[in-house]
């Protein structure tokens, strides 16, 4: 896939529109690339709310770990959106997949996996059959 070419939601399940903020901007007129991770985490908290129906305020899961690939910069005034869909889950671990997009075109692609963990002991326990039948029925 070409790096100037438009994206559209092919292959992931969920887009959520990002506001770009004065704060989010570097010296460059630029987001900061570090503000990508923010993109991820408010994207991810709406797939959780809107798909699985759970606040991640609410359960107990940890970002075990986090990958993105930078494209291009995204610019002050762009129409930011953050494509995401869920890769195979695992017994605790969601592995989620994302796009970042400036003006329909990819800024970035990143990667990351969140672990359900047990709030009173901190250990990993399995994801829910319930979060799984909502997870599989919105990536059809």
């Amino acid at each position: 896939m070409s790096d100037d070419s438009d994206e559209s939601a092919d292959g992931y399940d969920y887009v959520v529109p990002i506001d770009v903020r004065l704060r989010d901007i570097d010296f460059m007129g630029h987001v900061n690339n570090a503000t990508y991770a923010t993109y991820l985490e408010e994207a991810r908290q709406a797939y959780f709310e809107d798909v699985v129906d759970v606040s991640l305020v609410d359960v107990g899961t940890v970002l075990a770990n986090l990958e993105i690939d930078y494209v291009r910069p995204i610019e002050a005034d762009a129409d930011v959106t953050v494509a995401l869909r869920v890769s195979a889950l695992g017994t605790s671990s969601l592995p989620m997949e994302y796009e970042i997009r400036a003006d329909g075109k990819r800024a970035a692609t990143a990667r990351t996996v969140q672990v359900l963990v047990d709030q009173e002991t901190g250990q990993s326990e399995a994801i829910p059959d319930d979060w799984r039948r909502r997870i599989d029925a919105a990536s059809h």
